[in-house]
């Protein structure tokens, strides 16, 4: 079965690697005739700050509007974003907290601590650059930035299994190194895209 799969690019550079390795994921998935779209947040306009928290609602700009149809769409989620002070950037942060709101992400039940994951039955991969190296972020940071997106985000909504890859470390990375990782990029996206189960 092919699968619905959204790409959100979480780096607020356009020239960045990530950027680079989206677009190879994105032509692998293309490629095994998937359906594939892409939420750029180098390129889209909204305001980062969840002006009131949940007391007021802030009305969503044109471009998450979008991207809140294309998650509804979508069967597989892969978030490529580098990792900065432990953990993703502010725009990527800024995106969840606009995008993946009550009733549309996950419900709060009345007088009850539970609550209903309302994105289950999606699948999430996580693509991440570092410049720490894989051994230090895993024994030290204990992957923290990695557990955040993972458990307290998506696992929250219901989004399972989650995936992490890590790329690392970038900071005076090869351009062998890097083209190794472009190139199975694309073959992750190939992979997925032929089929409904994540790799």
């Amino acid at each position: 079965m092919k699968s619905n799969i959204l790409v959100i690019n979480g780096h607020p550079d356009p020239q960045s690697y990530c950027k680079a390795l989206t677009e190879a994921y994105i032509k692998g998935v293309r490629r095994s005739g998937s359906s594939v779209e892409l939420v750029d947040l180098s390129h889209i306009q909204f305001n980062l700050n969840l002006q009131h928290g949940y007391r007021q609602r802030t009305e969503l700009e044109p471009d998450l509007v979008k991207a809140q149809e294309w998650i509804r769409w979508a069967d597989h989620l892969v978030f490529v974003y580098p990792t900065w002070w432990g953990t993703m950037p502010a725009i990527l942060k800024g995106f969840i907290d606009r995008v993946f709101l009550p009733d549309f992400a996950m419900k709060y039940r009345d007088n009850s601590p539970l609550w209903d994951k309302l994105l289950k039955g999606k699948s999430a991969h996580i693509i991440v650059t570092m410049d720490t190296p894989r051994w230090y972020n895993r024994f030290i940071y204990r992957h923290a930035g990695h557990r955040v997106m993972k458990t307290n985000i998506l696992q929250f909504c219901g989004v399972s299994p989650v995936r992490v890859t890590e790329i690392s470390p970038i900071k005076n990375s090869t351009e062998v190194f890097r083209q190794k990782w472009l190139d199975k990029l694309m073959e992750m996206g190939v992979k997925q895209g032929g089929g409904n189960k994540p790799l």
